[in-house]
């Protein structure tokens, strides 16, 4: 019996993902809201931390895998975007949401991290709810690969 690349590709995909989203609901809901209630400032370091360690090597395997299994999917790059084609429409708003999601993310980093001493660390706490809600609208479509809810 073979190595199923395909299948291997799934499951990397999926573990990566569940790692990111399940980092990011627990930032949002549970370190980042006690850390505006406790007013601990040294908090964002930590939750920084932890993101960069944990959370970016998810993402970045994550999109590795998921623009590998588009490719398998639909070897036709122009097909990617074609919103009349089932299987374009779902990676169309699968790379929708992800470059919503890296803008969110670049202008986090760029912008407000940098002043994140002067704004408090409740300024974060829409970036983290927007970026959080892209993700699971993600894994939604991303459901719907094998579901069909979008088809």
């Amino acid at each position: 019996m073979g190595l199923n690349i395909y299948g291997s590709l799934i499951v990397l995909h999926l573990v990566s993902a569940c790692v990111w989203v399940g980092l990011l609901v627990a930032l949002s809901c549970s370190l980042l809201p006690q850390a505006v209630r406790e007013r601990d400032g040294a908090a964002f370091y930590r939750i920084e931390a932890l993101y960069s360690t944990v959370g970016m090597p998810a993402l970045f395997s994550t999109i590795a895998t998921g623009l590998v299994l588009g490719y398998l999917h639909l070897p036709d790059f122009g097909a990617w975007l074609d919103f009349s084609n089932p299987m374009g429409r779902l990676v169309g708003l699968k790379l929708i949401l992800l470059a919503a999601l890296l803008g969110l993310g670049v202008d986090l980093r760029f912008r407000l991290f940098p002043k994140v001493e002067k704004l408090g660390i409740g300024a974060l706490r829409w970036h983290a709810a927007l970026i959080t809600v892209l993700s699971l609208l993600l894994v939604f479509v991303g459901a719907s690969f094998r579901i069909g809810w979008l088809y």
